[in-house]
């Protein structure tokens, strides 16, 4: 039960912490912060694939696949995100 206490309250704070973070980007740093956080989820990525093939039972194999598939499409979202407000910036001629 106290891990689960500790659990809860450092994801309520981590959530708190990335809501001011990011509230507080002015728009000229977004694409070097979308860039960073494309970093983070590229080892979300390596851990959800570590988790996966763990062989911790079918539950653990099950939340790392689609820990694996969430994370996929995040790092390809934010890869096609950052490449077109990069485009944004390019001259035309």
């Amino acid at each position: 039960m106290e891990n689960l206490v500790t659990g809860v309250t450092v994801f309520v704070l981590a959530i708190v912490v990335g809501v001011e973070i990011i509230t507080k980007v002015p728009p000229t740093l977004h694409t070097p912060l979308m860039s960073g956080s494309n970093a983070i989820s590229g080892i979300t990525l390596v851990g959800a694939l570590i988790a996966t093939g763990a062989g911790e039972g079918w539950v653990a194999t099950s939340l790392g696949f689609v820990a694996v598939v969430f994370a996929a499409i995040n790092v390809v979202g934010g890869f096609l995100v950052t490449h077109r407000m990069l485009g944004m910036f390019r001259r035309k001629g």
